[in-house]
């Protein structure tokens, strides 16, 4: 399957992308001899036909966005008022960009296509302009790529008197137009349409970013996708690859029989994980509810209820922290399959990443780069379980021993602490451990994390830290569920699921006490009048389902279930630092007036 073309750009984020233009107007669109133009207003401090990117200059320091903006509104009044509608309705566009490079690839430098059978119409955003004396250029990009549309006097004034100095006085950079005519390539070998009528379909009011510095505010960046998105070939291609990404997941979960479905994303109580939950209210019912915060627990009643292979893609929502490599709202794909266990979900989750690699590339390889670190996806995955891993990096001598069930609960806590300490990390988790397999793990997420940056199944997690996995049916304390780690992070989590009701009702309750336990220590140990911090425990309940339990007397087949961050895994296929740039439109704090919060007197401010 060919690249899209933005997502083409991907392997280079300094390479220019080339983007398109296509549209003929309807004879009833077609212009026709203007009334005398109204003039439009000129703000103070501003030369008419320079504001807001006309003629490819910056717009005079004195004026600022509003002043570019009245301008800009002006000129959008007189299109409407010499009889075109500056918001057009529709354009019949005929090619893209892409499209016309692609059946003019052979057209020779300095010629003019021959034999057109008629001519051709396309559309597209202006991002610049020059012009000199009887000719104008214009630079106009569409989804596809970019080409140039000749403005000839001669030839435009040939259709209509005055539409030349309609497209000096009255077209700007960011405004979208549509263009029909010949096709020809300069001496410079630009491919260009060689405009007979030039139609305004949108009259931008505001005017783009500098195109030296472009959109140069990060936090703006994402505030105003839409203009990073305009300006910033990458960021489209981050998204383009993203969605290449989600298909390849989704066909390749559709080839070996699952079912795709849809889950409720509104709970009485969140539950598949321990996190904190946003919470609403029900108006109609009257009752409390928490956006889920994991979609497991309903895809298994799903098994329970007959359907052997099930998955689904979805949002997912926990009330934390925000980072570089975590979201409020995140996308993720679980997947259940019944008569499977937890090294069937290896196989998957491999298959599944590897699949998505080879969409993004065009099908090229499954070998990627992320910051400046090769990661191989077509390779088998490295798999280790976490005491080997805690023994080799860390430094623990005989760690099943050390962290095992029957071991030592101070005794444990102290290895950890020393070698969390030699390292320099924080050992605040291991001093607070309630079992070894916590201080095991503490250790893991410390000291043993950060190391594993090619794809590492980490296998045989403690069993007090899984209670929705079957214990290990050979290591004793241990669960049969891996995470997989890539560059440092953890980007799959999958378990031989439990079905044994009995069992996993001791656990959820013990889970749900352990929270209450630590909730209630938190509550103690603050000073009063101090705010409790948003991951305290006692900020958000863990409660047990009982209807969860219910379905698994009724019978759960022996099931492997797999879950994989679909924004980090777009993460690595596309070299992004920050998870924000593979995510269409992340959550950002609101920015609201200063002069709306309680005592403030304008300006703006920070919610």
């Amino acid at each position: 399957m060919p690249l899209h073309p933005v997502a083409a750009a991907l392997p280079s984020h300094k390479k220019p992308l080339t983007l398109s233009l296509s549209d003929p107007p309807s004879p009833s669109d077609a212009p026709t001899a203007p009334p005398k133009p109204v003039k439009a207003p000129t703000p103070k401090g501003t030369k008419p036909g320079k504001a807001g990117g006309g003629g490819g200059a910056p717009a005079q320091p004195s004026s600022s966005e509003a002043d570019i903006v009245l301008l800009r509104t002006g000129k959008a009044a007189t299109l409407r008022a010499n009889g075109q509608e500056p918001y057009a309705y529709s354009f019949a566009r005929t090619h893209t960009a892409a499209q016309l490079a692609d059946e003019h690839s052979d057209l020779a430098d300095g010629a003019i296509a021959e034999d057109l059978p008629a001519p051709v119409a396309v559309a597209g955003r202006v991002l610049a302009r020059r012009v000199m004396g009887k000719l104008a250029f214009l630079k106009v990009a569409d989804e596809s790529g970019s080409l140039q549309l000749y403005v000839d006097r001669a030839a435009l004034e040939s259709v209509r008197e005055g539409a030349f100095g309609d497209v000096k006085a009255l077209v700007d950079v960011g405004d979208i137009v549509g263009a029909t005519g010949g096709v020809r390539r300069t001496e410079k070998g630009e491919l260009s349409v060689a405009a007979t009528t030039l139609t305004v379909l949108t009259k931008a009011l505001r005017p783009l970013p500098d195109k030296w510095h472009g959109l140069a505010d990060v936090e703006k960046r994402y505030r105003q996708r839409y203009v990073d998105l305009i300006v910033n070939p990458a960021a489209r291609a981050a998204l383009v690859a993203r969605a290449r990404m989600t298909a390849a997941v989704r066909r390749e979960l559709e080839g070996r029989g699952f079912l795709e479905v849809e889950t409720p994303v509104l709970e009485a109580s969140a539950g598949g994980a321990d996190a904190r939950p946003f919470t609403t209210f029900h108006n109609a019912l009257g009752q409390p509810y928490a956006l889920r915060i994991a979609p497991e627990l309903h895809l298994k009643r799903l098994v329970v209820g007959g359907f052997e292979r099930v998955f689904e893609i979805g949002r997912v929502f926990r009330n934390e922290g925000v980072s570089t490599r975590h979201n409020p709202e995140f996308t993720a794909v679980e997947a259940y399959q019944a008569y499977a266990d937890y090294g069937d979900m290896m196989d998957l989750a491999e298959a599944l990443i590897r699949a998505a690699a080879l969409a993004v590339s065009g099908g090229a390889s499954a070998v990627v780069t992320y910051q400046g670190r090769e990661l191989d996806f077509g390779a088998p995955f490295r798999r280790a379980t976490m005491a080997e891993l805690v023994g080799q990096v860390a430094g623990v001598a005989d760690p099943e021993a050390v962290f095992g069930p029957d071991a030592d609960l101070e005794a444990a806590r102290a290895a950890a602490i020393a070698a969390i300490a030699a390292s320099g990390g924080s050992t605040a988790a291991a001093a607070a451990a309630p079992t070894p397999g916590h201080a095991l793990n503490a250790v893991f997420e410390e000291v043993v994390e950060a190391t594993l940056l090619s794809p590492t199944f980490v296998l045989d997690h403690p069993a007090s830290l899984s209670p929705l996995a079957k214990p290990h049916r050979s290591t004793p304390g241990a669960a049969e569920r891996f995470e997989l780690f890539v560059a440092g992070r953890e980007l799959a989590n999958a378990y031989s699921e439990a079905t044994d009701p009995v069992d996993q009702r001791a656990k959820l309750e013990a889970q749900v006490a352990r929270h209450a336990a630590a909730a209630a220590a938190a509550a103690a140990a603050r000073p009063a009048g101090t705010p409790a911090a948003d991951d305290d425990p006692d900020q958000y309940p863990v409660e047990l389902d009982a209807d969860f339990l219910a379905a698994l007397e009724y019978g759960l087949p022996p099931t492997g279930g797999l879950g994989i961050g679909l924004d980090r895994l777009a993460m690595l296929l596309t070299d992004s630092a920050s998870i924000r740039d593979v995510i269409a439109f992340p959550l950002m704090k609101r920015v609201v007036p200063a002069a709306k919060k309680e005592g403030g007197e304008g300006g703006e401010g920070k919610e």
